[in-house]
């Protein structure tokens, strides 16, 4: 076939116009939520003839076309065509399906080709190196966790116990060859293993496809596509629906604050600053050098919300952490004076992100029942867990960046001088019910040379497991949902190594594995004591019995939810302490259901033999008290027989 008669072969039939009015119009509004189902690659047929549509907003382009490995990338065979009332263009290339790949050769405003761009809304992408997208198959995917849909709004609600496990799919356990998928061979072992530690969510680090791995998919550019490191869309899907029927929840981290430069990205992608803000003082992170979108166009509003329903609602995922809201909700975030643009008001709030966040809140609320928004927030902006009609941004949860910094640096501390900062472990409750919080220690926390958090306590070798082991358990019972990174449940020595694996082999040493097995425990129990994490979100779930011994290092609060009620105590320095007295609510038997310092953990195994009877010697306010052993860097968790009056 002539070159001519193939090109006029492809072009024809003449399909007419290939998206209709109404999807004109709503792309038009920025209202377009499933913007993934008009924009991008889809296999269809028109006219009797299967092939593929392609649509993509560049509205400031002088000309568009498809070209791909099914045209020798050639931009004069598929030219595209431009939908006026919308700025999309696009064109049915027919004798293609699922597979293809595809970019687009976009000629600017002044008639210069500009670099062959990928699809911002492709659902695949080819294994980065490589840069093009990928044709992905068409309809839904099969799915058998309806009842789990069914059910976790109850399962992640604030009066649910919630623990999740972060991890990076790539550096969580060596995978097979290359070109095996992550998702079927190292996906169902991490399944089992989250399962087995008790957890009850999993956490994964951006999926969404990113050109350089050593971002850990925080600088993405398919916001739409699972990242072809990993496996293909099916796959990924198979893995939601794998950790619904093992009872676990997933959550995705997600990036709607920037964006990395690279010139097959969206950086200038018609010629002009259609994502990002033209002006860098709005437009250029200075912390990453990326690119900021302008929040105040609806249509990258509209694509970032449906990106977050692409995930959502068509792989369901039970709720996204979105990353770097601090970045977006601060015009002046980490500028000097001068550098940034104040709002229309004089003021330094980002107006128009504060205007997106709570439309994107409201409709996950609206439209995804059940799933959460959790807001990595690192300030004391107000109201980010209110609800978005009340003012506020509309999240379920937000981390509590203070609360780890505090009882980080407390941890830090050598014993001897942990009296002087004993508020570090206390503050949190000053703010503790302003907002509905999860306690992160993340991957921030174990990389950049932080080194681990084994590495962060003091002591010799079984002090530090000691301190350790102290520290999940005062976090276990405080009050807010549980975060932590993976690598941190096995006390690993070394910090992160996105290009390894987690240390597993450091599990042949017995405080190693102590440390492994307590988290198990600590999950086990959170799990099965409602005492331990209903009341997180009132005032009556928690009461500070000591608060103020800041000469022994001890801390004791009560947690209580329905009745029930747990008594914790930590003891944060070295030095063993008998016939403590504490105060207590409910007379009788108080049995000892957790002490991170028994022998199976690594510890020393002193302690309280199982439990304690109360004693009618008034103590903290209180008729009735204990007399304890507390162990040295230890916390036990006490669970009243009884209930209270």
């Amino acid at each position: 076939m002539k070159q001519g008669d193939e090109l006029k072969a492809r072009q024809s039939p003449d399909p007419g116009f290939l998206l209709g009015e109404l999807d004109m119009h709503l792309i038009a509004e920025g209202r377009h939520w499933r913007l993934a189902d008009c924009l991008g690659a889809h296999v269809m047929t028109v006219g009797g003839v299967q092939g593929v549509r392609f649509a993509v907003w560049a509205p400031n382009a002088r000309s568009v076309s498809v070209v791909g490995d099914f045209n020798g990338w050639d931009g004069r065979k598929n030219p595209m065509r431009l939908r006026r009332e919308c700025g999309v263009w696009e064109a049915f290339v027919p004798g293609i399906g699922t597979g293809a790949l595809y970019k687009y050769e976009l000629h600017g405003a002044n008639g210069g080709m500009l670099a062959l761009k990928a699809d911002p809304l492709a659902r695949q992408t080819e294994l980065p190196p490589r840069t093009a997208s990928v044709v992905a198959a068409s309809g839904d995917f099969s799915w058998t966790d309806q009842a789990w849909m069914d059910g976790r709004a109850r399962r992640q609600s604030p009066d649910a116990p919630i623990s999740i496990y972060e991890a990076h799919l790539g550096s969580w356990m060596s995978g097979p060859e290359s070109g095996a998928s992550l998702w079927s061979t190292i996906g169902p072992r991490l399944i089992a293993y989250v399962k087995d530690m008790g957890f009850t969510h999993i956490e994964l680090l951006p999926i969404t496809e990113h050109p350089f791995g050593g971002s850990w998919g925080y600088q993405p550019l398919g916001l739409f596509a699972p990242s072809a490191r990993y496996g293909t869309p099916e796959e990924f899907a198979a893995f939601v629906d794998a950790c619904h029927g093992a009872g676990l929840g997933l959550i995705l981290d997600w990036v709607p604050a920037h964006f990395p430069s690279d010139p097959h990205g969206l950086a200038w992608f018609d010629g002009t600053a259609l994502y990002e803000h033209a002006d860098p003082r709005q437009g250029l992170h200075p912390d990453w050098n990326t690119l900021i979108y302008n929040m105040g166009r609806h249509e990258v509003r509209n694509f970032l919300l449906a990106s977050a329903m692409e995930w959502l609602r068509r792989y369901h995922v039970d709720g996204l952490r979105v990353d770097a809201v601090a970045s977006m909700l601060y015009l002046d975030y980490s500028r000097d004076p001068g550098q940034w643009t104040p709002n229309r008001y004089g003021g330094r709030e980002n107006l128009e992100a504060v205007d997106f966040l709570q439309q994107l809140n409201a409709h996950v609320a609206e439209h995804c029942p059940g799933a959460i928004m959790i807001a990595e927030e690192s300030t004391a902006w107000p109201g980010v867990t209110a609800k978005s009609g009340e003012g506020g941004l509309g999240f379920q949860y937000k981390w509590n960046m203070g609360w780890m910094h505090d009882t980080l640096r407390y941890m830090q501390r050598e014993p001897i001088y942990r009296r002087y900062h004993h508020n570090d472990m206390t503050f949190g409750m000053v703010y503790a019910y302003s907002e509905r919080f999860i306690l992160p220690l993340s991957h921030d926390e174990v990389v950049h040379g932080k080194g681990s958090l084994l590495g962060k306590m003091p002591g010799d070798r079984w002090q530090r497991h000691a301190n350790l082991r102290a520290y999940y358990g005062f976090m276990w019972a405080h009050p807010g949902k549980k975060l932590l990174f993976m690598g941190g449940e096995l006390a690993q020595a070394g910090e992160w190594n996105h290009d390894g694996q987690i240390d597993w082999a450091c599990l042949a040493d017995g405080l190693h594995a102590g440390v492994q097995a307590l988290l198990r425990d600590l999950n086990t129990l959170y799990a099965a004591t409602p005492a331990l994490y209903g009341g997180d979100a009132v005032p009556e779930g928690f009461t500070w019995v000591i608060g103020d011994d800041y000469a022994n290092s001890v801390f004791a609060f009560l947690r209580q939810h329905g009745g029930q009620v747990a008594l914790v105590v930590s003891n944060m320095t070295p030095v063993p302490r008998s016939d403590y007295r504490i105060g207590v609510p409910v007379a009788g038997r108080w049995a000892e259901r957790l002490n991170t310092d028994g022998q199976a953990y690594g510890g020393s195994n002193m302690g309280n033999q199982g439990g304690v009877s109360s004693e009618p010697q008034p103590s903290h306010g209180y008729g009735q008290s204990l007399s304890l052993t507390l162990p040295p860097l230890a916390t036990v968790i006490f669970i009243a027989e009884g209930s209270l009056p």
